[in-house]
């Protein structure tokens, strides 16, 4: 499947103590299950790091970040999958994906589906087209 802009991408770290690994290689099967059964989902990996082996990387392919949100609402999910990922490390893990290239292939540019003022706007704070029209 070829990778393609617009698409998102769910990368979430964790840090794993070595004797820890076996109960949370089972623990990721079991969550990559819940959220392989979802809409939208594309595909996903757990990795290791070669050079930290307590360093483990979650990450998982999207149709859309739409279909990111929805699969966490979904009750397989929350119960098989959000434990592990709650235990990830506290950082941004969610990214559309802008350029996208498959070997020996063209890379490929999408645009942004974020709204111009979504570093500005959220709950209890208009957004600038909000705080234009209070000033008309």
């Amino acid at each position: 499947m070829p990778a393609i802009p617009g698409r998102a991408v769910v990368v979430a770290r964790f840090t794993v103590a070595e004797q820890d690994a076996d109960r949370f290689l089972a623990r990721s099967r079991d969550a990559l299950e819940a959220l392989a059964g979802r809409p939208g989902y594309l595909r996903g990996q757990l990795g290791r790091a070669v050079d930290d082996p307590a360093t483990w990387l979650l990450m998982t392919e999207w149709d859309g970040v739409g279909s990111y949100r929805r699969a966490l609402s979904a009750y397989d999910v929350k119960i098989r999958a959000t434990p592990l990922l709650a235990s990830a490390r506290d950082e941004p893990s969610g990214f559309e994906v802008l350029l996208a290239g498959e070997a020996a292939g063209a890379v490929l540019a999408g645009r942004s589906d974020r709204a111009p003022d979504a570093g500005t706007t959220g709950p209890g704070r208009p957004g600038r087209s909000a705080e234009r029209q209070e000033k008309s």
